[in-house]
């Protein structure tokens, strides 16, 4: 039941960051925000861990978590949120995001023998199509900024490097520790990540409304806690790039959840996007 209930809950639990990253703008900085999140989400395993009674990492097993953490959330998000605060339209940065199933599945097929199929391949380029059909109005729109945008550019695919890096490393001998424990370590390292930015580049606007206490909760407890736990325990079980082709409905699915929470416009390209990026999801997580 969990193998069937794995898949859906991931994606739509993973599209609402985006909704999510808007809502807490006029509120909190984004590294800020993402260092109070984190910090909850490592308290809220290790509590789970200790009444769990589970065994923790130690030692260098301790530190290789916390650098996936790090890589996984921290340097993922805190340099994509940078980005895209420095110009880098979202949906260029969402776009980028897209990328990540096919870096994936390349770095896996070289390091870990994950070899897939013509058909699979076929399935992650058509999911990328559909994600660029779904972004393609706010790419249009474009963004300024006076940070010159090839630094940005750089910047943003060195997050997607992050993810990639911090996802494939979970199938080392990180699998064998005990999900509990290991998630409140890895986002203990994705908080130090946050701290260091946050301390960086001066972040200190921290606003208490209703849609920031809101905001922090569903990032503790659903993004961090549940959806990038997912995302961990698909890949500990089978292919990275076929857990990771789920991330292509993300971008689509957000676009729905924007016309619903804020009004955003659906075009008829953007649906049609989503269609052919499920068909893309489908066909990578074929057998």
């Amino acid at each position: 039941m969990l193998s069937m209930l794995a898949a859906p809950v991931f994606v739509f639990l993973w599209s609402t960051g985006f909704i999510v990253a808007r809502a807490i703008t006029p509120y909190v900085d984004p590294n800020l925000y993402l260092l109070a999140r984190f910090s909850g989400t490592a308290v809220l395993f290790a509590v789970v861990a200790l009444l769990a009674r589970v065994k923790w990492p130690t030692g260098r097993e301790a530190l290789r978590h916390l650098f996936a953490g790090a890589l996984l959330q921290g340097v993922y998000l805190g340099l994509g949120y940078w980005a895209v605060a420095q110009g880098l339209g979202a949906g260029v940065m969402a776009l980028l995001g897209a990328l990540q199933p096919l870096l994936t599945a390349a770095v896996a097929a070289r390091f870990f023998g994950e070899r897939l199929s013509a058909r699979a391949w076929i399935g992650l380029m058509v999911g990328l199509i559909g994600v660029a059909l779904v972004l393609a109005p706010k790419i249009a729109a474009g963004a300024h900024s006076t940070t010159p945008q090839w630094f940005v550019m750089i910047v943003a695919m060195l997050a997607i490097v992050a993810i990639t890096a911090g996802t494939l490393y979970q199938k080392t001998s990180l699998a064998g520790a005990d999900i509990r424990s290991a998630s409140a370590v890895q986002n203990a390292g994705a908080a130090l990540i946050a701290f260091f930015l946050a301390m960086a580049l001066s972040e200190h606007r921290f606003v208490p409304s209703m849609t920031t206490w809101v905001s922090l909760a569903w990032g503790i407890v659903m993004l961090s806690g549940i959806a990038t736990t997912l995302l961990v325990w698909m890949v500990r079980r089978g292919d990275a790039s076929r857990a990771t082709a789920l991330l292509f409905l993300a971008p689509p699915l957000a676009a729905v959840e924007s016309y619903l929470a804020f009004g955003e416009r659906l075009s008829g390209v953007q649906v049609a996007g989503f269609a052919v990026a499920l068909a893309g999801v489908l066909l990578a997580r074929g057998k």
